[in-house]
């Protein structure tokens, strides 16, 4: 674990930082008066991270506050709320590789000036980092491209420290589960029907090195995994290989739980088992007849769980978990998301360039266990919008992946929409599901909606368009939603302060509020009668003759 410093540690590496005679690939100083872009400071995180890694460094400095050539101490009041500052390690996380962020960012108020110091990680082995999908580099002093030697050099460290593909010396064929080989045998030949004569033929030595489990006959740490016996866990201390199941009642509460161990092959079929998998009924669009379907879609459960399972960061140790409510299914494993976002999966519908343990997910391959080919998160999504139901949900925050598939209709409308639009893509759709979910879109969703005229409004309060509203049979919640022209508000107060001749602020807010869109909350309400107010006073049609504590608006 990289240590974090005290304040007289981080003046005596700023001494040292400021008296280098140039920058080097792993410093960055700017001067950051003021703001600062953040896309280049994204950059900047992208390539000191990738520097770190190529010169063997645990990590890089980005300082703001000190000048370039002289190193000379300027200060900077870049975000200068420490709670601002502290936000910017999500903003970065949610356009970086894996969600990675600074190991921490330090303010030093000295009689100069403060100075804000970011420390970056280096790039984990095998993983180059991007920023918003590009790889970025340094060259002496210049940002720019990280160029293909250097990623493909970053990249190769993964096939040299793969710790599924660790051998153990002292495992033997012993020490795997004789039933889940004969399962292994069973999937292997699924997977590669041409090839089931020879497999009945084979001893279970060649067949586990065919099926890329064992190495030269050696026992890996993934042959533990998959086919290891119970008792034979202790070969990968102090990781585990265990998957915990919780059912939680309605209030959260624990109602029940079973802890499964290897071989996490024949695990998965006991985890499936226990998942109350009910039936649900609704009525589609243009039929009175319900529809009658599984809450979940068996093949999105294993996909999550072998997910889980291939993409566990078992250096880190901690079990892989799936709590089961009345309506969702949440699954859990420790581990950055490597490709970054779900959006990149589904856009791109190609196979991972990265895997964390790639000689196990190999093997789960050959074991017809995951799908390496691009599609399987792809097919999950497919799955829940084949139902109408809600899209399955990523949260990539924290160090984990916490992927949340929901049994039911969350949003009748939503709903309807996906019926009566069976020519969305999934991506569309997938903005649409945020909207629901009442998450914030990116500005290329948001103009890509727009654009399409599925949605209105203003960021972050987006609602289904005019077009939409009619289509789904939803027209007076959409006139509750979008405003009346500004002219029309500004008119009516004129009106109501002719009538009654004055009118202070409590007769303005009850004559506006029910007025104005739903989705305005009683803050925004009232930032928009201000500006409506001041609108009017600007232009000479009102005054106030009250204080500014207890105004009394009247005709000029």
């Amino acid at each position: 674990m990289i240590k974090t410093f005290t304040e007289d540690e981080l003046k005596k590496i700023l001494a040292t930082l400021c008296s280098l005679t140039s920058e080097t690939e792993v410093v960055e100083f700017k001067e950051a008066k003021g703001n600062y872009d953040f896309t280049k400071l994204g950059k900047y995180f992208s390539a000191l991270s990738n520097e770190a890694n190529l010169k063997g460094m645990p990590y890089a400095w980005l300082v703001f506050g000190i000048e370039n050539s002289a190193h000379k101490i300027v200060g900077s009041q870049f975000r200068p709320n420490r709670k601002d500052l502290d936000n910017l390690k999500a903003e970065v996380a949610a356009k970086i590789t894996g969600n990675i962020s600074f190991i921490e960012i330090y303010e030093l108020n000295l009689p100069e000036g403060r100075v804000v110091m970011f420390q970056i990680p280096a790039a984990p082995k095998g993983i180059p980092i991007t920023f918003d999908g590009h790889y970025y580099g340094r060259n002496g002093e210049q940002l720019g491209a990280l160029n293909i030697e250097e990623i493909h050099r970053i990249r190769d460290q993964a096939m040299s420290d793969d710790w599924s593909a660790v051998i153990i010396p002292e495992a033997t064929l012993d020490d795997l589960d004789p039933g889940a080989i004969l399962q292994a045998r069973h999937n292997f030949k699924s997977k590669f029907p041409n090839m089931a004569g020879e497999v009945d033929a084979w001893d279970d030595e060649t067949f586990l090195n065919k099926a890329k489990i064992l190495i030269k006959g050696k026992v890996t740490r993934t042959a533990i995994i998959l086919l290891g016996k119970e008792v034979s866990e202790h070969f990968i201390n102090p990781s585990e290989a265990k998957i915990r199941w919780i059912l939680k009642d309605h209030n959260g509460n624990d109602k029940d739980y079973e802890i499964f161990g290897p071989p996490l092959l024949l695990s998965i079929d006991k985890v499936y088992a226990k998942i109350r998998n009910l039936k649900y009924r609704y009525l589609k669009e243009g039929t009175l007849f319900p529809e009658e379907v599984d809450q979940y879609e068996p093949y999105a459960i294993r996909e999550a769980i072998n997910n889980c399972i291939a993409h566990q960061d078992y250096t880190i140790g901690g079990r892989i978990n799936l709590v089961e409510t009345d309506d969702q299914l949440i699954f859990t494993n420790v581990g950055g998301f490597i490709p970054g976002s779900v959006e990149k999966v589904i856009k791109d519908n190609a196979p991972e360039e990265q895997y964390r343990n790639k000689f196990l997910a190999n093997a789960m391959f050959s074991l017809k266990m995951v799908d390496t080919v691009g599609s399987g998160i792809r097919k999950m999504f497919s799955f829940q919008r084949a139902r109408f139901f809600p899209l399955p949900d990523y949260d990539l925050s924290g160090g984990k992946v916490r992927v949340t598939i929901t049994g039911k209709i969350l949003n009748q409308d939503y709903a309807r929409i996906l019926a009566i639009h069976p020519e969305l893509s999934l991506q569309q759709i997938l903005s649409l599901d945020k909207v629901q979910k009442k998450m914030p879109l990116t500005l290329l969703e948001e103009k890509g909606l727009k654009a399409a005229g599925l949605i209105e409004g203003r960021k972050p309060n987006f609602y289904f368009s005019r077009k939409v509203a009619q289509t789904i049979g939803k027209k007076a919640e959409y006139s509750k939603n979008s405003a009346f022209d500004k002219a029309w508000y500004l008119d009516l107060i004129e009106k109501a302060i002719k009538e009654h001749r004055s009118l202070n602020r409590k007769d303005i807010d009850d004559l506006l509020f029910n007025k104005l869109p739903d989705w305005m909350d009683d803050r925004q309400k009232k930032i928009k009668v201000n500006n409506l107010l001041s609108e009017l006073r600007k232009n000479g049609k009102i005054k106030n003759i009250g204080s500014d504590a207890a105004p009394q608006w009247v005709l000029v």
